[in-house]
Formats: structure tokens, C-alpha cells, sequence
């Protein structure tokens, strides 16, 4: 009997860890090659993975919601039909266990006791760490192992945010706190070995208090990485926003004209998009310094050209899949490749790699009715630019006979940048070179 290991692959360059949240095939259930064999969660996407054998899986190795490192073995599947199954997941906490968490497996699962230690903030001891929270919050071993470890009483535990499936707390979670209360307190302890100044004031957040009739919404996992993601860029990169507004009534003009045989075409519809990502594109290559990342004191010049489309989805919330190598793809390619990741987006349907490797991100703020915007930028890039809704405006037109007031169809381009690396020279000449590229549109152009 042959028995096959099925691990968790590498999902992206930035994700180490995935939750499970929800096995398709029950112990005993019999698997094809390449069917789908577990959902599990990151921080960047949701994903079906395929089994990688053909036969009986025979053992779950993590339960549903529980955290798996990349490399680790979620499942096994024997080739013999015939085989024994283990009708119980098997949770796996950490390669090497020590001894405390071996005594620890012997327990009661749903009730742990932890030996007496120091808290690590309030002096206390814990008493017993629960496996279930009082308000229902599942906390598998690992988290509960380095609970113990760090003193981190059960009352504390309930309290940090979770960002797993469900508001589940994680190793991460639980290491992030710890992080925080480090630097709580080494902040305190130099406060007050400091005059009070307003350079050392620590500005906590405001908490407000919810009346009666308020709703209270708990913010859901990909909000909170939103959140967390935003913040960080505002801290790390000093935004500047430029703005320059470009006469597209020749792009306008030409898209009307071939808009209804590209459709009987091509099968899809040629939206503003990806017209307006041809032009980003084009000053790209005239200033690569805009596509770059910055790593400490060193700029690294990005040699691909990866353009990150911000994208609605239903639930209000907001992911970015990213057009890999744009300067190489024709019109009709990049229209092809908006409209498929745009759809997957919206569908749920959206690759680990289809949201990696972004080299500079196009937001558009027009779609909602908006004229400009102020984006914050996708880090680790330095860049982003908000497309404006196109407007019919009255404007001035030069010709050789003179000049006369006309109706265009223009719009804005906002383009902000990270000062720590592009200067408002740089930033302003690039947003005024796409506005270039968009008003020279030839619209005699075939596609």
C-alpha cells in the first residue's frame, strides 16, 4: 500500500501560512488526480487546492480553521482502497513538540491546564487556558502553547483580534501582540525617563463608545488586511499626489466607432481601462525610475513591467490582481487580460500569483462617478495613479484658423508618488507624459 503525502504548496512570494476552511472530500472519500481536495485561506486570496494523487484520503491532518505552515503535510491518500482511515484529524501544531506539549496532547482536549506562570503584562498567573473562549473562540494548541510560554493569561487572549477565518486567532496573531506589548512598553519606560514634550506624545487611537441604536459590524479578514496594509504605507512612505487633466475626446471618438465589431470580434467589451494602462505603460519605459522598489538605502529597479489593477468586489472590499508584463502585450492582450482578472476577481476565482509581483498600480476612481482621487500607494511600490471619470466640459480649442470654445471629453490623472525616492519633478513629468501619450491617440488606429 502506497501512502502519499499531500503538502501545502507555496501560494506567493510573501505567504508562509494558510488556514483551512473547509475540506471538500471527508475521510474515506475516494480522490482524482487534480480534483479539488481542500479550501484554504491566505492573507491574499482564497484557493482550492487540487489533490496531487489519485486514491482514498485516509487522514485530515488539520481540522477546519486550523493554520498551515507551507510545507506542511495537510493530508495523506493511499492508492489502496482497502486502506485504514483515521475517521479523526490529526492536528499538527509544530515539527518538533518539547516535552510540556506532549503532556499537554495526554489532556482533556477541551480543557488544558498550563502550569502557573507570570503573566507578561499584569503581574498575574494564568490559571488554565481553554481550548474554546468564553465567547466561543476556538484556540488550537499551538496558539495556546505559546500562550503559555509568553504568560499570556486566558482573559488576554480573548482579547486580540483575530485575522484568521472567522476572527480565529493566530500564531501571528498572537506574535503580533506580543510585538505590540514590547513596544508599549519599552515606549512607556522612555517616556518617563523623558520631559513630557509634543515630539514624545503616544497618540492612541480614539475609542468610541456606541450608543443604544449604533450597529457595531466586526470588520471581516481581508478588511482588516486592508486596514493594516494602508496604514503601513501612510507610515512608511511620504505620499505626494500630482494632478493633470487630459483630453481624451479622440480616445472617446475612436472607441465608439470600433467598440461594437471588436465586440462581435473578439466575444468582450473594450473598455476606457485598458487604453488608459497602454499609456501608463508607454511613460514607464520613458521613466523607469517610477518603476521601483525601495529596500532600506537601496532603490531596486524594477526590469518588468507588472501593472496591479485595483478591483471592487462585491463585499465592499478591494483586491488587486496584476498584469504581468504589460509592455509586451498588444491592446487586445492587455483588454483580454482586464477583463479575465476583473471577472475572477468579482467570481472568487483568483490565483495566488494573479494578485504577486505588481510593479505600479492604476485605481479606477472614475467607474463610481468620481473626478480625482488621492490613492495611497501599494507597497512595496512607489507609485499609483487614480483615473478620473471622463466628462463632457467646455474647453478651449486651438486651431490654425483660431481659437474657439468646444465640448471635450476630458478627465484627471493623480498620480501620487513616494517622495523618499520620486521627486515632484519626476512625478509630475511622468503624469504629464501619459496625459501626453492619451491625447495623441490616433484615431485612424486599428486593433
Amino acid at each position: 500500500m502506497a501512502e502519499i503525502e499531500i503538502r501545502l504548496p507555496k501560494m506567493g512570494e510573501s505567504v508562509t501560512e494558510a488556514t483551512i476552511t473547509n475540506w471538500l472530500k471527508n475521510v474515506g472519500d475516494t480522490v482524482a488526480m487534480d480534483e479539488a481536495l481542500v479550501e484554504v485561506a491566505t492573507d491574499k486570496v482564497d484557493n482550492e487546492l487540487p489533490s496531487e494523487a489519485e486514491g482514498v484520503l485516509i487522514k485530515q491532518m488539520f481540522n477546519q480553521d486550523e493554520v498551515a505552515q507551507v510545507g506542511d503535510v495537510i493530508a495523506i491518500i493511499s492508492s489502496d482502497v482497502n486502506a485504514a482511515i483515521e475517521t479523526e484529524p490529526t492536528p499538527k501544531s509544530t515539527t518538533v513538540q518539547s516535552t510540556q506539549e506532549k503532556a499537554i496532547e495526554t489532556k482533556e482536549p477541551s480543557e488544558v491546564e498550563i502550569p502557573l506562570v507570570p503573566n507578561s503584562q499584569n503581574g498575574v498567573v494564568n490559571q488554565r487556558i481553554t481550548k474554546n473562549g468564553s465567547k466561543g473562540q476556538f484556540f488550537s494548541p499551538l496558539v495556546r502553547s505559546i500562550a503559555e510560554k509568553e504568560g499570556i493569561s486566558q482573559t488576554e487572549l480573548e482579547q486580540i483580534d483575530g485575522s484568521g477565518a472567522e476572527g480565529r486567532i493566530t500564531k501571528k496573531d498572537v506574535l503580533a501582540h506580543l510585538t505590540n506589548s514590547i513596544n508599549t512598553t519599552v515606549k512607556s519606560e522612555t517616556l518617563e525617563k523623558q520631559p513630557p514634550s509634543k515630539s514624545t506624545a503616544v497618540k492612541a487611537a480614539p475609542v468610541v463608545i456606541p450608543s443604544g441604536e449604533d450597529q457595531i459590524i466586526e470588520m471581516d479578514r481581508m478588511r482588516k488586511l486592508i486596514a493594516e496594509h494602508m496604514v503601513m504605507s501612510k507610515q512608511v512612505s511620504p505620499h505626494v499626489t500630482s494632478y493633470v487633466e487630459a483630453d481624451v475626446t479622440n480616445i472617446v471618438n475612436w472607441r465608439n466607432k470600433i467598440k461594437k465589431g471588436y465586440k462581435e470580434r473578439e466575444g468582450e467589451n473594450l473598455t476606457f481601462t485598458p487604453i488608459l494602462i497602454e499609456a501608463i505603460v508607454k511613460a514607464i519605459k520613458d521613466f523607469p525610475m517610477i518603476n521601483v522598489s525601495v529596500s532600506g538605502t537601496q532603490i531596486i529597479v524594477k526590469k518588468d513591467i507588472n501593472i496591479g489593477m485595483a478591483t471592487a468586489l462585491p463585499s465592499g472590499n478591494l483586491i488587486v490582481p496584476v498584469i504581468k508584463n504589460a509592455d509586451r502585450l498588444s491592446l487586445t492582450g492587455l483588454t483580454k487580460s482586464v477583463n479575465q482578472l476583473a471577472n475572477n476577481a468579482r467570481e472568487n476565482k483568483l490565483k495566488p500569483e494573479d494578485i504577486q509581483g505588481g510593479t505600479y498600480t492604476v485605481t479606477n476612481v472614475g467607474s463610481f462617478g468620481n473626478v480625482m482621487g488621492t490613492p495611497i500607494i501599494n507597497q512595496p511600490q512607489v507609485a499609483i495613479m487614480a483615473l478620473g471619470a471622463i466628462r463632457k466640459v467646455p474647453a478651449v480649442v486651438e486651431t490654425p484658423e483660431g481659437d474657439f470654445i468646444g465640448i471635450r471629453h476630458k478627465m484627471f490623472l493623480s498620480h501620487a508618488y513616494d517622495h523618499r525616492v520620486v521627486d515632484g519633478a519626476l512625478g509630475g513629468r511622468f503624469v504629464r507624459k501619459v496625459a501626453d501619450y492619451l491625447e495623441q491617440f490616433d484615431i485612424n488606429r486599428d486593433i
